[in-house]
């Protein structure tokens, strides 16, 4: 197994008080205040029922500030929660926690400069610190008719000619051949851009899919491009089998409208959970590059972020052609989290009852569309994920919930200071993984 890798920056800074854009010479400077939290740790990582310490820091054009903040900690923003006040003395403050549970300590401090004069929530520090991550484990089994559901809604698939319509589209890369792909599913169609290397030999390149995050957009025919330079067959999915190459409005309009709020469409039923058709599009995807004679035959890597990350771990497991996956700060993560005291992940797909309990129908159903149920059932040979430690949309606890389950060889960056985005340090790493394994899949079978 790959060794877990860390980054090891270590601070998340929210600026306020910027100095605004000079109109004239008399245009005042704001002085910039730069509010820090941050584990005394670099690497952010500890023992379960080990003392942490936060470090909180304010400083004004580089000089410290003293003053009121009030702070809070939490288990990955649920309870136990604990909260109080504090004050800054000579630009600094030291708060304490611990977790006595493998999880996610989270801290979260606000300052106000004029606290009498303004209302405003002020400036928001947020660290976040990993309590023996490696110890989290899916908050629910894997349901047993899990592999015997997806076995049936393939056969529903195989059924469906894929009657794939290839259109060619014009690209400036010299070299590249590029396409837009529809072909049919069960539901929306598969809508995507399609590229490959021209004169590619027969069975000669492997697969590469992207697939996306949130939102209602085209497929990104650059992308499939650039990463067909690269010796792929390079294909580039939208969610959602929309038409490509729209405008802006069509899209927005989708979104909010036909689309709106689709995360929710029929929960109450595995039969009809929107992500059904989604992931069935995946796999009709996978049909399409292996049925490319330039295939190599061995070879589909998955790549995506967020809910682009949570179809990755969904192509791999419960299609066994995938071969390897790249889930950045991955969605559907441990849907099920709330009946252990732990956060659930994006798209919180599980509501509460006015009692405060999780919604029992829904709950049953979000455990077929669950990254840590197909973590456990993936054949992929190799996979690499990333976590944000104070990203509130996928939650780190969530995240590692899914990556511990995952039994192939595998690794993860740990990206610190990171929210809900994608880092260029993210980008950096998993981008290189992905390239790795196209490269040394491309260049082992010529």
């Amino acid at each position: 197994m790959i060794r877990p890798m860390k980054i090891h920056l270590l601070a998340f800074v929210i600026l306020g008080g910027l100095a605004s854009a000079c109109v004239g010479a008399e245009t005042p400077v704001v002085p910039a205040l730069k509010f820090e939290a941050r584990t005394e740790r670099a690497s952010a990582t500890y023992k379960t029922g080990e003392d942490v310490s936060f470090l909180i820091s304010l400083t004004r054009d580089g000089q410290p500030v003293d003053g009121p903040i009030r702070w809070i900690l939490t288990k990955d923003g649920v309870a136990p929660r604990r909260e109080g006040t504090g004050s800054l003395t000579a630009g600094k403050f030291i708060l304490r926690g611990r977790l006595d549970e493998p999880g996610f300590l989270q801290c979260r401090v606000t300052f106000q400069d004029h606290p009498e004069e303004d209302k405003s929530p002020g400036l928001v520090a947020l660290a976040g610190t990993a309590i023996d991550p490696l110890l989290i484990k899916p908050s629910l089994p894997v349901p047993d008719d899990f592999t015997a559901f997806w076995a049936a809604q393939k056969q529903k698939l195989a059924l469906v000619p894929v009657n794939a319509r290839v259109t060619p589209v014009p690209t400036k890369e010299k070299g590249v051949e590029a396409f837009d792909v529809q072909a049919d599913s069960i539901g929306a169609p598969v809508s995507a851009y399609f590229a490959k290397p021209s004169n590619a030999q027969p069975k000669s390149l492997p697969a590469y899919l992207f697939v996306h995050g949130a939102g209602v957009i085209s497929s990104t025919l650059s992308h499939a491009v650039n990463w067909s330079t690269k010796g792929a067959l390079a294909m580039n999915l939208n969610a959602h089998g929309v038409p490509n190459g729209q405008p802006v409005a069509f899209y927005t309009d989708l979104l909010n409208g036909e689309l709106k709020d689709y995360r929710y469409r029929g929960r109450d039923d595995r039969e009809t959970c929107y992500f059904l058709g989604m992931f069935l599009r995946l796999v009709r995807a996978i049909d399409f590059l292996t049925a490319q004679p330039e295939w190599n035959g061995r070879d589909v890597i998955v790549y995506g972020h967020s809910q682009g990350g949570y179809q990755a771990f969904a192509a791999a497991g419960i299609d066994e052609r995938v071969t390897f996956f790249a889930a950045g700060v991955p969605a559907g993560c441990d849907h099920t989290g709330s009946t252990v005291g732990r956060i659930n992940g994006w798209p919180k797909l599980v509501p509460n009852l006015p009692d405060g309990t999780p919604d029992p129908r829904v709950q049953q159903t979000a455990r077929y569309f669950d990254c840590v149920n197909f973590a456990a059932h993936t054949h992929a040979k190799a996979a690499i994920v990333s976590v944000g430690f104070i990203d509130w949309v996928c939650p780190p606890t969530s995240v590692y919930a899914a990556y511990n389950a995952l039994p192939i060889p595998k690794q993860i960056f740990d990206d610190i200071p990171t929210a809900h985005v994608v880092s260029p340090a993210a980008t950096k790493i998993m981008e290189a993984a992905v390239l790795k394994a196209l490269q040394s899949n491309f260049l082992t079978h010529q």
